[in-house]
This record gives C-alpha cells, structure tokens and sequence, in this order.
C-alpha cells in the first residue's frame, strides 16, 4: 500500500539559489534571480521521495533589494497555503544578503501552525559545486517532518536548522555563512534524519500585524569622530526610530549620543545594539533617553533590531516617548 507524501508548498523569491552564471568555475561572479523555480526544483529529483512539492514563483529578486512590499506578499501567500487542508508545511527560497531580516519578519508577524523553511544558497545554480540543491532538499525535509511542526519560523542551510530569531550572515562567501551567535542552531538535517537538538525558548509574545504603512526607521553606527548630521537630516526628514550599531556592549559616542538625545526630545525611538556581531547590550535601570541612556535591544544584531522596532513603530508611533514601554518590547521579542 502506497503512503500519501505530504505536500510542501515552495515560495521562492530569487537570490543566489536561482543564480546562473556562463563560467561553472566561478562561485563569485554570476546573476542572482535568474533561474525559476521549477527549474530549481526539477534540479532536485530526491525531493519526489520526500513530499508531493508544488512551486509558486512569488518574485525574482537579488535580495540585497528586498523591499517591505515583499514581506507583506510572502505574508499573504504563506496565509494562504496555510489555510488549505492538505499542506504540511512552507519553503520560501531567498536570497542570503537579507535573509536574517526577512527572517526576522517571519518570527515576529506569522503565527503559521505549519513550519515555514527558509532556505537559500551560497553558490549559483551552476556552479560546479552548488549548494543549493541540497539546502532545498534540506529545507523541505525539514517542513515536511512532524517534529518541526510547532517549532516557529525556521532556516535551513548547511545541513543546520536555525530558529528564523537568532540566525545571521557571518561570512561573505562561505557555504557555512550561517551562524546563529548566541544560542546555537535548533538541530542538524543528516539525509532522510531531521534532528531537534534543542528547541526555541517559550515565546507567549502576540505575533506583530503586517503594516500597512512603514515608518522610517534607521540604522546609525557608532564609530571613531562621527558626525552628527545624519542623524540631525534624517530626524528633519521624519524618521520615527534609531537603531545605533553601538561599540562594544552598547557604548555610544558623545557626539551622536547628544544627536539622539535631541532626536528622543522629538519623540523619535533608540534603540542600541552592538556591532561585534555576538553577545548582549546590557539592560538600563531604567532607560533615561533624555540622558542618553537608551533602550538595549538586548541580543538582536542592528538589522534584527531594526524589523521590530518598524513593526513596533507601525503599531504605535508613540513609542518614541515611553523607553520604558519599548524596553519591554525588546525584552519580550
């Protein structure tokens, strides 16, 4: 008697995974978002052994160009699949640049009871040694295993199953790019054997609505001698929120700390991170903006930082003028 394979849904958006290049050799210099994804699945003949896969070709887009409008699309579509009966479970394809704040986005706004895989690649399409077909095997092993289920938002490269929350880029070209700093990966992916090492810490937070509309919300970075004028143009153009790529665990230098602490007299929201790229800025007692003392967006890497504080600002503009308020968001997200 033959068993029933579930039906896993990719959406794909572009990125080096669906990249081509004429020189096989070369894994640095080619197109991202060429190839289309049924290509990229036909790719991949092992895939009719794990799941019934249907393909949907969502956009074709080198992701170092996301755009907010594509979130709320994927939003839409993974709504969408997850509400027919008979889908297990959801891969989105994407592009590696900005795939830790796409990511970032799927954790904080999809309460999807399926598992959502995010999966890219390293390496085009033809390159002589592409990582892609196996990540999207990977990925779709892992969105079509029982045990995901439950498990949030998640990615899959490398063999490494990462929670969407804590995954980042940390190597430009390397096929283990990906890294989850703090915490670790979630589990490993070894052939037909999906494996959960640990799982996410209890999340009781409500999922964050999709916008609507996007407030403006800015990255700065903390460094030696900065100016104040970008900070001071930006606030004049009406930039709702900061984050600051701070030194260290979370220092910021005086000169764009009384930047910000005129731009928290205006209402505008700060939040700091650190750019060491690991680790945790220290939480204020209590956060005092009009004393520069800013609200810490805890472990969050600035791009991280920078997806709640949008989503947080687009349900509440307010909270610019209560740090203590949005000290509690970060603390709970």
């Amino acid at each position: 008697m033959s068993v029933l394979l579930p039906r896993i849904v990719v959406l794909a958006t572009g990125g080096t995974i669906a990249g081509s290049s004429a020189n096989p050799a070369s894994s640095a210099h080619y197109q991202a978002a060429t190839v289309p994804v049924s290509q990229l699945v036909q790719a991949v003949p092992a895939l009719a052994d794990v799941a019934r896969v249907e393909a949907e070709q969502v956009a074709q887009v080198d992701s170092k160009d996301m755009m907010f409008d594509l979130w709320r699309m994927l939003a839409a579509r993974i709504g969408y699949w997850s509400a027919q009966d008979d889908v297990a479970g959801i891969v989105i394809t994407h592009g590696t640049d900005t795939l830790e704040e796409t990511a970032m986005f799927l954790h904080l706004t999809q309460a999807c009871p399926l598992p959502v895989v995010m999966t890219a690649a390293m390496r085009p399409s033809t390159s002589l040694s592409a990582d892609g077909p196996l990540n999207l095997l990977d990925a779709v092993r892992v969105a079509a295993s029982p045990v995901a289920v439950g498990k949030g938002a998640l990615v899959v490269l490398n063999q490494q199953i990462h929670a969407a929350r804590d995954v980042v880029k940390a190597h430009t070209s390397a096929v283990d790019a990906f890294h989850s700093p703090v915490a670790g990966p979630l589990g490993f992916v070894q052939d037909t054997y999906v494996h959960f090492s640990r799982t996410p810490g209890p999340d009781q937070a409500p999922r964050l609505p999709v916008p609507a509309a996007w407030p403006l919300v800015e990255i700065v970075a903390s460094y030696a001698q900065p100016g104040r004028v970008g900070i001071d143009a930006m606030v004049a153009a009406g930039v709702l929120g900061f984050v600051v790529a701070a030194a260290g665990n979370g220092s910021v230098h005086e000169t764009l700390t009384a930047a910000l602490v005129d731009a928290a007299a205006c209402g505008v929201a700060v939040a700091r991170s650190s750019r060491t790229g690991a680790g945790h800025v220290a939480i204020p007692a209590p956060p005092r903006p009009a004393g520069g003392v800013f609200v810490s967006a805890g472990d969050l890497n600035p791009y991280k930082a920078r997806v709640l504080l949008l989503l947080a600002l687009a349900g509440d503009p307010s909270l610019g003028r209560d740090a203590a308020r949005l000290q509690a968001l970060f603390e709970r997200y």
